[in-house]
């Protein structure tokens, strides 16, 4: 058992709901973080505690970190694990919507990221853990945006760990492949939209279609397959800086560094069509 103190971001359904249930299940006070939080009621049962936060909003981030702090002084892991995709051609896809995409993956990931190191600096320990995704090692048709965030995420969480090594923080990435969410459902309903009645229509109602058959396939990850993954590298003493894993990460990863890129453009846009 242990004393120490967990955040977890995205808590409110999948993965980090998963994640959170689990890590009180390995003795970690748990905070569970996300928008609708009356959907984390039986997580109560486990001493999870619900907190409101909402990580396109900067003052949601600062009171709700505040108030763990208040109480806990101290966070010793950190799960961000919140995110969306949102697919369309980045002609297509608002400007606002792009930076709606951007401050849940990366902006609010990030400031929520500065507001718990000063406390895991001056512990000399702390670890966090950044749900990326095979999404952050590989572009998909019509996912440019979704795909810039999690290569983005890739970027700042290697640059994060090197910083903060020397404080006895770990940063570990988990890049799951398809997973049984409706994450896929979600995706491919804006892609839908934001084509509908545009020269891009034809092709993006294609690439919708087969995302939905994709998420609708029984091979999927579970999110607790991920959830074990995480609590995994939240636990072990020396955790890898990177996890890939679930449906289709590891061969699909292997096979774009293997490709030259215009065949993978083109296996990519022809993918839509199976």
């Amino acid at each position: 058992m242990t004393n120490r103190v967990a955040l977890v971001t995205g808590a409110t359904s999948g993965i980090g709901y998963e994640t959170a249930g689990l890590l009180a299940d390995h003795g970690y006070q748990v905070y569970a973080a996300g928008r609708r939080v009356e959907r984390l009621k039986p997580l109560a049962d486990k001493g999870v505690t619900a907190v409101q936060m909402d990580l396109t909003d900067s003052a949601s981030i600062e009171k709700a970190v505040a108030r763990i702090l208040q109480k806990e002084k101290r966070v010793d892991l950190l799960v961000n694990n919140a995110g969306y995709g949102s697919y369309g051609p980045v002609e297509q896809v608002s400007i606002d919507e792009v930076r709606r995409q951007f401050e849940v993956n990366l902006f609010g990931l990030a400031r929520l990221t500065q507001l718990v190191l000063p406390a895991m600096r001056r512990a000399r320990r702390g670890r966090i853990v950044n749900t990326s995704s095979m999404a952050g090692r590989m572009v998909t048709y019509m996912g440019a945006w979704y795909h810039a965030t999690k290569y983005a995420l890739e970027a700042f969480s290697d640059a994060l760990r090197m910083e903060t090594r020397p404080f006895g923080i770990d940063v570990v990435l988990i890049e799951p492949g398809a997973i049984a969410t409706n994450w896929g459902a979600i995706a491919a309903d804006h892609l839908q939209k934001v084509t509908c009645k545009s020269a891009y229509q034809k092709s993006g109602f294609q690439a919708a279609a087969g995302l939905r058959k994709l998420y609708s396939s029984r091979h999927l990850t579970r999110p607790s397959t991920i959830a074990k993954a995480i609590v995994r590298a939240s636990t072990v003493r020396h955790p890898r800086p990177r996890y890939l894993l679930g449906f289709g990460a590891k061969p699909l990863v292997a096979l774009h560094a293997l490709l030259p890129t215009r065949a993978w453009d083109c296996l990519m846009v022809h993918a839509k069509d199976l």
